[in-house]
């Protein structure tokens, strides 16, 4: 029998609408919100997702969840999970160069959040489970969140390892669930409400290894794509050299290399988390007086390889074009987008940078009738058949563009 029955959310965004979904679909929970958000209550009603999330319209159709208030919301639910953001400024983004100053994450809403709940679970004297899902550094939940607390609250940290446009599927099939925690009888019950409808290993630890490990989590996947694109380089400058077929090789390497996912050449690293927390975690690195501030390489890295392309770009005196900017093809999302960056170093050359995404019509730009370079920034289908104009060049960090009379092709990499 289960220990946990009713299932709260506080925040319905990009990440906690999806997975409620899921909850709601594949756990067979009742599902209440709250999310004060204008828009979210017409995507429930209207039941159309405004955001591109892979089976996530299908599951809004028949969602049941109500939007409820928090005193409602903590009367009712056994388990609250918390999606809520905290935020950068966009200057951490990873969209422009690295600043020299550095600094962590805005906790202001997720702070806001847990006072509301922590008044209301006192109020009605309710044992509540407070399940923290959102990003945040390493020691934040002892400097930010643990003195909100009281005799009330059971606190879980249990971030998601889900990345946007397959939230779902990344939620339902995860890796593992990584629960932080204070209390094992608290996680006994979190642990609990998985096993139901999810079959994966569970790594209970601190709070503080769990921040830990989420943000570590993050960082590793940066710094694979840092290898395989420094790979893509090297074997484009080395004749003979195959970039595919020495990460192909790679991939292989699942005892020491781990796994095959993001062990490929092509654009740099994006999204809303990997970048900022990257620069985040220099700023705390910084703070702690590392030996050596391996995020910022990370980051330095990421730029050099980003403004790399960017030359290779400058060095025909054709017009401009990036095909894609979205920060990866199963999203409409642009959030540290590695395509961006490119634009932005470009016009800082002095360089005027036309740009068409398939998923965002609304702000390509008009495009040059005749030749052009065009960067691919973006794996997208529809760039396969692209009519190029006769004398342009076409850069592709992806080497997916088959060859087309009267067009110079650069597949990076080969």
């Amino acid at each position: 029998m289960r220990k946990v029955k009713r299932i709260g959310f506080m925040g319905l965004g990009k990440l906690g609408l999806p997975c409620s979904l899921a909850v709601e679909h594949f756990g067979g929970y009742s599902v209440l919100a709250y999310d004060p958000a204008p828009g979210v209550a017409e995507i429930l009603e209207s039941r159309v997702l405004p955001f591109q999330e892979e089976n996530a319209q299908d599951l809004l159709e028949q969602t049941a969840i109500r939007l409820v208030s928090t005193v409602e919301l903590v009367k009712k639910s056994d388990l609250i999970f918390i999606p809520i953001q905290t935020p950068h400024e966009p200057r951490y983004e990873g969209i422009t160069r690295l600043p020299e100053e550095r600094q962590g994450f805005d906790y202001t809403y997720l702070r806001d959040g847990i006072s509301q709940l922590s008044y209301e679970c006192a109020r009605q004297k309710r044992s509540t489970i407070l399940v923290i899902i959102s990003t945040v550094l390493p020691g934040t939940v002892d400097k930010v969140i643990r003195p909100l607390l009281n005799s009330y609250t059971r606190l879980v940290y249990n971030p998601f390892f889900i990345a946007m446009g397959t939230c779902i599927e990344d939620f339902v099939h995860p890796e593992f669930i990584l629960l932080g925690v204070d209390d094992p009888k608290t996680a006994d019950e979190v642990e609990d409400f998985y096993r139901g409808f999810i079959d994966a290993p569970v790594e209970r630890m601190s709070i503080a290894s769990a921040e830990m490990t989420k943000v570590s989590y993050n960082t590793a996947i940066t710094s694979k794509i840092c290898i395989a694109n420094t790979i893509m380089e090297m074997c484009h400058r080395i004749p003979g050299a195959n970039c595919d077929d020495v990460t192909r090789a790679m991939q292989h390497a699942t005892k020491r290399v781990v796994s095959p996912m993001y062990m490929g050449g092509g654009m740099g690293d994006g999204g809303g988390c990997h970048p900022r927390d990257n620069i985040a975690l220099s700023a705390l690195a910084q703070q702690l007086g590392l030996s050596y501030d391996w995020y910022e390489h990370l980051m330095k890295c990421r730029e050099a390889q980003a403004e790399w392309l960017a030359d290779m770009m400058m060095s025909y005196t054709l017009p401009k074009v990036i095909l894609g900017i979205t920060f990866k093809p199963e999203t409409d999302l642009v959030t540290g987008s590695p395509a961006l960056l490119i634009k932005n170093l470009l016009e800082e050359k002095g360089a005027t940078v036309h740009t068409y995404d398939p998923d965002l019509p609304e702000t390509t730009d008009k495009l040059p009738t005749g030749a052009a370079v065009f960067l691919i920034g973006c794996k997208k289908d529809e760039f396969v058949g692209w009519d190029f104009p006769a004398g342009s060049i076409v850069i592709d960090p992806h080497r997916f563009i088959p060859d087309q009379d009267g067009v110079q092709v650069i597949r990076i990499g080969e």
